[in-house]
């Protein structure tokens, strides 16, 4: 990741911080979460704001990384540590991650596709197929 990449997510982080999980901007009314995530090679801890879709009790984000040829490096540290944690609003939340597959990642690619514009496109920039996470909540 570029540092101006780096600058602006920290950026995301603070204002979503010091104001219960709203961002303006272009991310202004879209639901956002911060993924805490640690380096599948490096061992360094990371966090990055990603867009989410709510689907009951867990959260789901797409490794779209902007239609990219390659998948986020956060998709390959969950891969490696999928226990985690995410900030929603102004809660903390521990989380397990999974991949999505078959009949349940399509339901979910078509209710974000809804939601979101960009997505669409990012599939259509890409050959790869992005991943789908849920974010699997593990206290209560």
């Amino acid at each position: 990741m570029s540092e101006e990449r780096r600058a602006r997510n920290q950026q995301v982080v603070e204002e979503f911080r010091a104001n219960g999980g709203l961002v303006g901007g272009m991310f202004a009314n879209v639901p956002l979460l911060l993924l805490h995530h640690i380096g599948a090679k490096s061992g360094a801890a990371h966090i990055s704001p990603l867009a989410y879709l709510a689907d009951g009790e867990n959260w789901v984000i797409f490794a779209a990384n902007g239609g990219r040829p390659i998948h986020p490096s956060w998709y390959y540290n969950l891969r490696e540590n999928p226990a985690t944690a995410i900030e929603v609003g102004s809660g903390t939340y521990k989380v397990t991650a999974r991949v999505a597959q078959g009949e349940e990642r399509k339901e979910l690619c078509d209710r974000f596709r809804e939601f979101s514009p960009y997505f669409g496109d990012f599939e259509k920039a890409t050959e790869r197929e992005i991943p789908v996470v849920i974010l699997e909540r593990t206290e209560a």
